[in-house]
């Protein structure tokens, strides 16, 4: 038996992996001297409230070690495998986190995939996981697809502002400043485990035009593109790009997920993009 383990980051409804037995570790929030725990202290919608009234740009923090004691306990008593697979260790400390964790645990075979990706395509990485852990594929088995997919994932999103970005460290503010001056729609993408540039438009408009055509030439289609849509306060919209996408390229259900909010804190409202596998 092996256990997968995800945490908030991946942006997957908590009713399907409760649905799934997939542990869920939350990220933690902070607003000032408030903490909160992203897995039920703090929705997103209630995150969006408090975001738009506060003074300054909340913090996020990894899961404290100690989050993963519990799962890595039951594998012990039951002889099984753990497979905890985390968000990028550029962006976040999950990595590091369950590492340590695992320490604690030395009689117990636990793997922590960095998978170099955050939200949606993080989200396609736990469920294939668990998909083959629960067709009775081992650990190794499970970690060796997950590495293999890891350098085939693409994500590409647009943000409304880059304010969330620049305060968050995750840009230059001169960049920013440069893009709202020129009234640039900047698309982003997820590259090395990173937040990076991709090309730039003049409106949103063109941007999410750009979105298409690059996801229409570069994803291949078929069930193995898991491609996926990421969206916060932008529910229509993602809903128009999966149908456009669905016109265009040979997937038949795209999901859209609804970004949580350790990755709202730097992507800011109305953010939404595309995650998909080459």
């Amino acid at each position: 038996m092996t256990i997968i383990v995800a945490d908030t980051t991946c942006g997957l409804p908590r009713d399907l992996l409760a649905q799934r037995g997939i542990p869920l570790i939350p990220q933690i929030v902070m607003f000032g001297e408030e903490t909160f725990h992203d897995d039920k202290d703090l929705d997103t919608a209630t995150f969006l409230q408090k975001l738009k009234v506060s003074k300054s740009l909340p913090k996020t923090a990894a899961p404290e070690p100690p989050s993963y004691y519990p799962i890595f306990e039951e594998a012990k008593k039951k002889g099984g495998s753990v497979v905890v697979v985390a968000p990028t260790g550029k962006a976040s400390g999950t990595v590091r986190s369950a590492q340590t964790a695992a320490q604690e645990f030395p009689d117990v075979d636990i793997r922590v995939v960095d998978t170099q990706t955050i939200s949606c395509n993080l989200g396609s990485l736990v469920l294939i996981a668990d998909d083959m852990a629960k067709a009775g594929k081992s650990a190794s088995q499970i970690v060796a697809m997950l590495e293999d997919l890891i350098p085939r994932g693409r994500i590409y999103f647009l943000v409304d502002t880059l304010e969330y970005l620049a305060k968050g460290g995750r840009i230059g503010g001169a960049k920013r400043l440069l893009a709202e001056l020129l009234e640039i729609k900047p698309i982003l993408q997820i590259k090395d485990g990173q937040v990076e540039p991709f090309e730039q438009q003049r409106t949103k408009k063109r941007a999410l035009a750009r979105l298409v055509e690059v996801i229409t030439e570069n994803c291949k289609g078929g069930e193995s593109a898991h491609l996926c849509v990421l969206q916060v306060e932008a529910e229509k919209e993602a809903e128009v790009l999966a149908a456009e996408l669905k016109s265009k390229v040979a997937v038949q259900h795209i999901p859209i997920y609804e970004l949580p909010p350790a990755i709202v804190v730097h992507a800011g409202p109305r953010a939404m993009g595309v995650g998909f596998f080459v």
